[in-house]
């Protein structure tokens, strides 16, 4: 009897806990977009990339990404959830990226830079 009781309670616990994570995880805003700019700068080149993600509950439209002067084809509808991975173009100043889009979305990111290990390739 004792254990069952205790059993019951752990698994409400755990029913508990897993509601609020997920519940978490859901967009509270009809428009949202998130942006990562990272640059990952090698001894020899740099590597770099942009990832956008819609993280509202409703679709984007007329998505902009201007990475300082040289600007990306406008990406025309991106759906909740949905994300892009995108490479700046050669020659860009990578300081920040600003990213737009409907209705009235703006973000503007630093580009982030990855910690470097000692014995780790690119370090």
């Amino acid at each position: 009897m004792r254990v069952a009781f205790i059993v019951i309670i752990a698994a409400g616990i755990i029913a508990v806990a897993l509601l609020a994570m997920f519940a978490s995880a859901l967009p509270t805003r009809d428009y949202d977009l998130s942006v990562d700019a990272l640059k990952d700068e090698q001894s020899l080149f740099t590597n770099a990339r942009v990832v956008i993600k819609n993280t509202g509950r409703l679709p984007l439209t007329n998505v902009l990404v201007d990475y300082g002067g040289n600007t990306e084809p406008p990406i025309g509808i991106l759906q909740p959830g949905d994300t892009l991975t995108l490479s700046p173009p050669e020659g860009v100043q990578l300081d920040r990226v600003t990213v737009t889009a409907e209705p009235s979305i703006e973000r503007v990111q630093p580009y982030r830079t990855p910690w470097k290990l000692p014995g780790m390739i690119g370090s």
